[in-house]
C-alpha cells in the first residue's frame, strides 16, 4: 500500500471524482433529452383542439366524447406538470455537478451510492435518509 492508498482507506470519500461526475452528467443529459421530448408530446396532447368529426354524430355520443376529452386533457396536464418538475430536478442536478456537490446527501452529508444515482440521477437523499424521511 502506498501513501495515497493509505489516505483513501483512512479518510472517507467526500465527493465524486471529475470522471465519475462526467458519467453522471451523461446519464442526466440522456434523461433530460427524453424527458423534454415526453413533455412536448404531453403538452401537445392537452393543448390539441382538433375536432375529431363528432359534429355529425348523436348528441349523447358527443357529450361522452367531450367528457372523455376533458378528463384526458386534465390527466395530460397533470402528467406534463410532473414532467416539468422532473426536468427542473435534472437541471438542478447538472448545476450540482458543475459545483462539484453532486451526489452528496443533503441530510447526512455523505455520498449517495452510485447505484442510486444511476437509477435516480436527480436524487439529493441517500436511501437511508429517504427511508427516515418517509417514516416521519
Amino acid at each position: 500500500m502506498n501513501k495515497q492508498d493509505t489516505k483513501k482507506v483512512g479518510k472517507a470519500k467526500t465527493r465524486y471524482s471529475d470522471k465519475e461526475l462526467e458519467e453522471f452528467r451523461q446519464i442526466i443529459l440522456e434523461k433530460l433529452e427524453k424527458a423534454s421530448r415526453d413533455l412536448k408530446m404531453l403538452t401537445e396532447a392537452y393543448t390539441n383542439t382538433n375536432d375529431h368529426g363528432t359534429d355529425d354524430t348523436s348528441p349523447t355520443f358527443k357529450v361522452l366524447e367531450e367528457g372523455y376529452q376533458v378528463l384526458s386533457k386534465e390527466e395530460n396536464s397533470r402528467l406534463a406538470a410532473r414532467q416539468s418538475k422532473f426536468i427542473q430536478n435534472l437541471e438542478n442536478a447538472l448545476v450540482r455537478i458543475e459545483n462539484k456537490t453532486y451526489g452528496i446527501c443533503r441530510a447526512t452529508g455523505k455520498l449517495i451510492s452510485k447505484e442510486r444515482l444511476r437509477s435516480v440521477p436527480h436524487a439529493t437523499l441517500s436511501i437511508d435518509a429517504k427511508l427516515q424521511q418517509t417514516k416521519r
